[in-house]
């Protein structure tokens, strides 16, 4: 299935991963508007948005943003929903890499919750829902995500999902060298 023909829905017992909607400003808001959150965003590559918002007017461009690059192939934006609290914790977005580095066809994963849920067993659940499904939507040679040292957690959930520390460098479109991304393949 591309992703881009067709949104998937995915769930696991903790998660249901779908498409970004309206409806989900405020809880969006209260994810990206999260100081203690926002250094776990991988913002590489990204023409300087760091995705912090502190207004609903702010999350309502990133919203339309998010659905005219959907809409255009650039990358596709998923809800986090967690089942138990029937709210839209984080998200997920996905695209493929086209470049000229050792991550040429590679999906790239991003993952950003709320601190709250920047915790191993919670990040180990969004891994497992998603790693398996992101070949097949993007049609990559594996997947890339970053995680800077700092990021404990995400580092032992990204370890107990299969993936490894990357050696290389992802290069970005004015190239800057990013570094702490991990792989899967």
């Amino acid at each position: 299935m591309d992703i881009y023909e067709s949104c998937p829905v995915l769930e696991n017992e903790i998660f249901l991963l779908r498409s970004v909607q309206n409806e989900d400003i405020d809880d969006l808001l209260k994810v990206y508007s999260d100081r203690n959150a926002l250094p776990f965003f991988n913002s590489d590559n990204c023409d300087g948005d760091n995705f912090y918002y502190t207004t609903r007017e702010r999350m309502a461009e990133a919203l339309d943003f998010w659905n005219v690059s959907y809409e255009n192939g650039w990358f596709a934006r998923l809800c986090l929903v967690h089942k138990e609290v029937s709210g839209v914790i984080g998200t997920v977005e996905l695209c493929l890499r086209v470049s000229e580095d050792e991550f040429n066809n590679m999906g790239i994963l991003r993952i950003d919750v709320r601190s709250d849920y920047e915790r191993e067993d919670m990040l180990y659940a969004i891994l497992t829902l998603i790693t398996p499904q992101v070949s097949g939507l993007l049609g990559c040679d594996g997947i890339i995500t970053k995680a800077p040292i700092y990021a404990v957690e995400r580092i032992i959930a990204l370890k107990k999902a299969g993936y490894t520390r990357s050696e290389h460098l992802l290069i970005g479109k004015t190239g800057y060298a990013y570094d702490g991304y991990w792989v899967s393949r």
